[in-house]
C-alpha cells in the first residue's frame, strides 16, 4: 500500500500565498485557493505567511512616506506626523482662545525656486477678528 505522495508547493502557489496573506486574507480561505488544507498550508507556506505582512505594511508605509512628504497632501503629512512623529493636537488653554483672536493672523508663504536656490516671503496679514457682540438679558 502507498501513501499520498508528499505535497510540493509551486512558485506560483508561494506567489499566491505570499500575496493574499499581504491582503489579509484569512489563512483558511488561502488554504481554498491553493487547495490544501490549512495545517499544509502553515507547514509549508511558513515563510510566505510570516513575510507577506511585513512586506505589504512596508509598500503602505513608502506611500506614505511619499505622499506625506509630496506638497499639497497635508491630510497624509498630518497623518504621519501623529503616527510615527509622536505630534498630537491639544486643547488651548482657558482664555487662550480669546488672546489669540485679539492678534492679527500673520501667514508667512516661503517659495523656493530650484533652479536658483533663491527665496520669496509672501507675507499675509489678517486684522485682529472682532469679539462677537454679547447679548447681555
Amino acid at each position: 500500500m502507498t501513501g499520498r505522495p508528499p505535497y510540493t508547493p509551486t512558485d506560483e502557489q508561494r506567489r499566491t500565498v505570499r500575496a493574499l496573506a499581504g491582503f489579509g486574507v484569512p489563512h483558511d480561505d488561502i488554504a481554498l485557493v491553493v487547495t490544501c488544507s490549512p495545517p499544509t498550508l502553515r507547514k509549508w507556506f511558513r515563510h510566505e505567511l510570516d513575510v507577506a505582512t511585513i512586506e505589504a505594511n512596508a509598500r503602505v508605509a513608502q506611500i506614505l512616506f511619499q505622499q506625506a512628504t509630496t506638497p499639497g497632501n497635508i491630510a497624509a503629512t498630518i497623518f504621519w506626523l501623529k503616527a510615527r512623529a509622536g505630534w498630537r493636537e491639544r486643547p488651548l488653554p482657558d482664555g487662550a482662545a480669546d488672546a489669540a483672536a485679539s492678534q492679527p493672523l500673520v501667514i508667512i508663504r516661503r517659495i523656493v525656486d530650484p533652479a536658483t536656490n533663491s527665496t520669496t516671503d509672501l507675507v499675509f496679514r489678517h486684522p485682529p477678528l472682532e469679539a462677537p457682540p454679547h447679548d447681555d438679558p
